[in-house]
């Protein structure tokens, strides 16, 4: 028995995120279809998180625990063979028996795009948000600085979240201009449900004077998701790094 990390990336545009949903196509059922072609068996693929419905990753991590013999070099070229275009597997390597992509993972990184050019690109369609008005890189930093450290984010995650547990510690957050594009970077130990989505959402919100400039910190002690910005579209979220 043999324990292999894979790494992939993949367009989430046509996929109901990561997890496998009996109704619905995912991410993890491709996976998993394209392995059971490749080894003969039915395999148990662990992913890295769980990812929303229209959301994408340029590096998705997930292990699977196999007899195939298949030589861990050969897998990416042999697994993309079965795959659909929008996924890709990029690297694989045999880790430890007891390694899991999940609980191993020590935190991760995020991006977001935004699309503020004046006129919608058909390029950046289901890839960034079309937000065609103007955006100032130093308020949205200015405000940005303030989600690092160790927060309590029950005002950014999901209203219905079961998480108990909603400590964080967000290790960078912060946002430059990429060519046409707005690039909002979010670092940090462990996300909850929305929390990249909402904190976009807080950051435009007070770009545009729904939220007051300099409120982050007191939304963040009022534990109130009502309070925080609303919850920016999954299109322009790239799951962008895995840290082990």
């Amino acid at each position: 028995m043999r324990n292999l990390l894979l790494t992939l990336r993949y367009d989430g545009t046509l996929f109901h995120g990561w997890q496998f949903q009996s109704n619905a196509d995912s991410v993890q059922r491709r996976v998993e279809e394209a392995f059971h072609s490749l080894s003969g068996k039915n395999e148990n693929i662990i992913g890295c998180s769980r990812t929303d419905a229209g959301v994408h990753a340029n590096m998705f991590c997930c292990n699977v625990r196999t007899e195939c013999a298949v030589p861990a070099e050969k897998i990416p070229n042999a697994l993309n063979f079965y795959l659909p275009k929008s996924v890709s597997v990029y690297d694989c390597k045999e880790v430890p028996a007891d390694f899991s992509a999940r609980y191993n993972a020590k935190g991760k990184e995020y991006i977001y795009l935004i699309d503020c050019e004046p006129y919608r690109n058909p390029f950046y369609e289901n890839r960034a948000l079309f937000y065609p008005y103007p955006l100032d890189i130093g308020l949205i930093n200015e405000n940005a600085k303030d989600f690092v450290g160790v927060h309590d984010l029950s005002a950014f995650c999901s209203a219905d979240s079961e998480v108990q547990d909603k400590v964080r510690e967000i290790y960078e957050c912060k946002a430059e201009k990429d060519g046409g594009l707005i690039k909002i970077t979010v670092s940090g130990n462990g996300f909850l449900y929305n929390t990249v989505r909402i904190i976009v959402g807080t950051l435009l919100d007070i770009q545009n004077g729904k939220i007051e400039n300099g409120s982050v910190p007191e939304i963040i002690e009022s534990r109130d998701r009502s309070r925080a910005g609303v919850t920016a579209r999954p299109e322009g979220l790239y799951l962008n790094k895995v840290f082990y």
